[in-house]
């Protein structure tokens, strides 16, 4: 039933499937299906997107990794092409989503020495730093692009358009579920470069009706601004412990146009590790694997290949 719900959604449209040749893959978490996608073999990288993307993001680096890596890429419950269920059937939190990583994670039964890097954007990070701080002796590399690890720096004003999604309800839930804004608007102030139709297609494909559009909310309620939001203490528990991954290699991927993680975003990355490398793309934004696809594989196919701490 999932397998042919997923396949005629992708086949009743027509211009991004060939953008994205891939075996869908499904693993049942309470009474949710996720969807993943795992091509190639090799060293596992673990690829985790954010708000309001999906595995689709990453179909360059899953392309150009998966001849030499086992490249596993998830969808988050309620994005791309897992299930989408209401509050009752799944609480949108971000201790859920660390959880259900954990449960992908042990379904893969990887080889108890096989140490899994990963590649993280958006609240993909959140979730892969909680996770990762929970079992560092998994971890082989990081990869950091676009994404927090610790509140707000202080510089940083939460920007109002997540403001009024978080906390006025009753603009947030036409606007976003009914309008679909957030994806939508997304295509236009996340990359750099202007997408063509094809690519803001298949950014958008899954969040095709009300229903379909929870997560893209939700992610935005669950933002922790104070100690009374549900997952301020797992970005506190992140926050506090973030060193402990100064152990591992890390290199940073930077896109310099972000709307929301700007440069006083990776300057705060920049005081918590000193030593890493970090490239700015001064021509690209948030969706940085969309303007900088081929740059971005070369550099990080690099990393996870070199003997070195940083590249």
């Amino acid at each position: 039933m999932i397998n042919r719900r997923i396949n005629d959604k992708v086949t009743s449209t027509k211009g991004f499937k060939h953008l994205y040749p891939f075996k869908s893959n499904f693993l049942t978490i309470g009474v949710n299906m996720m969807h993943y996608l795992d091509e190639g073999s090799g060293k596992p990288v673990l690829m985790l997107h954010g708000n309001p993307t999906w595995s689709f993001y990453f179909r360059h680096l899953i392309k150009e990794l998966s001849t030499e890596y086992r490249t596993i890429v998830p969808d988050h419950i309620g994005c791309g092409f897992s299930d989408k269920p209401n509050t009752s059937d799944y609480n949108y939190t971000l201790k859920n989503r660390v959880n259900d990583i954990e449960r992908l994670v042990n379904h893969l039964q990887l080889e108890p020495d096989q140490k899994i890097s990963l590649i993280v954007h958006d609240w993909g990070g959140m979730i892969g730093f909680a996770w990762a701080l929970q079992n560092l002796d998994r971890i082989d590399k990081i990869v950091i692009t676009n994404t927090s690890g610790f509140f707000l720096p202080s510089e940083k004003k939460f920007p109002l358009r997540l403001w009024l999604i978080k906390y006025l309800k009753a603009f947030a839930v036409p606007a976003v579920l009914g309008f679909n804004i957030f994806s939508r608007a997304a295509l236009y102030m996340a990359p750099f470069k202007t997408l063509s139709n094809d690519v803001k297609e298949g950014l958008t494909v899954p969040y095709n009706s009300w229903k379909n559009r929870i997560a893209t909310l939700k992610f935005v309620q669950d933002i922790p601004i104070t100690v009374k939001d549900k997952s301020y203490e797992v970005v506190k528990y992140v926050d506090t412990n973030l060193s402990n991954l100064k152990k591992i290699p890390i290199i940073i991927l930077w896109g310099e146009h972000d709307f929301v993680f700007d440069l006083s975003f990776l300057k705060e990355w920049q005081l918590r590790f000193p030593e890493v490398s970090v490239y700015l793309f001064k021509d690209a934004g948030h969706y940085l694997f969309e303007d900088k696809p081929h740059e971005t594989s070369a550099i990080i196919r690099n990393f996870l290949t070199s003997s070195k701490k940083n590249v």
